[in-house]
């Protein structure tokens, strides 16, 4: 059975103590770390197959790819303290 590549949007945010977190706006709850940036691939990738495989054992509808998601990053003035 030919297996199909399915592509998701992920997120990573840096962490000020060191390291990456990283979600999956289509894959609600799915979330990972790592201590680098390619570390943080490597585990939401292994993250995402774990979530997937878990919906298909649940016969769940497995989620296609969100592409209504916008991620911009805007400049503000920080407050006066």
């Amino acid at each position: 059975m030919k297996q199909k590549i399915l592509k998701y949007d992920v997120v990573y945010e840096e962490q000020e103590v060191g390291g990456y977190t990283v979600t999956v706006p289509a894959l609600p709850g799915c979330i990972s770390e790592g201590d680098t940036f390619e570390e943080a691939k490597t585990n939401i990738s292994e993250a995402i197959t774990a979530y997937l495989e878990s919906m298909v054992r649940h016969g769940e509808k497995i989620p296609s790819r969100d592409t209504n998601i916008l991620v911009e990053q805007i400049k503000v003035q920080r407050p006066i303290v």
